[in-house]
């Protein structure tokens, strides 16, 4: 779908309007808040309203993680940023791959509800990835997810209790969140027990991937920390596609 020419306008606004007050806040950066709104802007024409309003919860989400107790993660030195504000990289990481599907609904008719789920589990590997490494931090220990072996909070492949928790909270928030968004901007989609289902999963598991590469090759200089994250979104819309294929979905 593309929207018409005033409803683009509107959304085109709302996009950059949002955009301008996350770099005021110190979410974003200057450059992370022009890329993002840029990024954004695509999104909503080509795939609609549900699709922007949803990637707005997950970077209102990811903002609230990211400033939880950050008075706190500067003292550990593990706060993102100088203050909590994203970068660049951080918003390319994690907006490229939602935008080339929010751009497929346009160049592949016929799977708009395919997209929808893969587009969801997308963000919800963001949010789990930004919950878990946000809310983890904070629980004052973490184990090695590959040899279990105690490790500084906030290293590359460290998971904690708390931390696998709230990544499982963060994939079921915007699995839910799609859900519910996606029916009431009437967003072509697949059921929302199916959607929410697929998107918790392809969500939580792609971030258990994003740690194994973390410690993997991160933390041996073979990947930056936007590159893991890319990896681990991939991996998270690798597996929601397989799913989308099991049920027939097509793609």
């Amino acid at each position: 779908m593309l929207l018409p020419f005033w409803p683009s306008l509107v959304a085109a606004l709302i996009t950059i309007a949002l955009a301008l007050g996350a770099i005021v806040a110190r979410a974003l950066t200057p450059a992370a808040g022009t890329v993002a709104a840029a990024f954004g802007i695509v999104i909503v024409l080509a795939a609609g309203y549900g699709y922007l309003a949803l990637l707005i919860l997950f970077v209102v989400g990811s903002v609230l993680a990211t400033r939880f107790r950050i008075a706190e993660k500067r003292r550990q030195n593990v706060q993102e940023g100088t203050a909590g504000e994203r970068g660049v990289s951080n918003v390319l990481a994690h907006i490229l791959l939602p935008t080339a599907l929010a751009v497929g609904v346009v160049l592949v008719p016929g799977h708009a509800d395919s997209f929808a789920v893969l587009f969801a589990s997308a963000l919800a590997f963001g949010a789990s990835d930004t919950f878990a490494s946000e809310m983890g931090v904070l629980s004052g220990t973490a184990r090695s997810l590959l040899t279990g072996r105690p490790v500084r909070p906030g290293t590359n492949g460290g998971v904690s209790a708390v931390g696998e928790g709230w990544a499982f909270v963060g994939a079921l928030s915007i699995g839910a969140l799609g859900a519910l968004l996606f029916r009431l901007f009437a967003t072509p989609s697949p059921s929302a027990a199916f959607l929410v289902g697929v998107a918790t999963a392809a969500g939580f598991l792609g971030c258990q991937v994003d740690s194994l590469l973390g410690e993997l090759l991160e933390n041996r200089g073979y990947l930056t920390k936007g590159s893991t994250n890319f990896l681990g979104m991939l991996a998270a819309v690798a597996i929601a596609a397989a799913c989308v294929a099991a049920v027939g979905g097509g793609l």
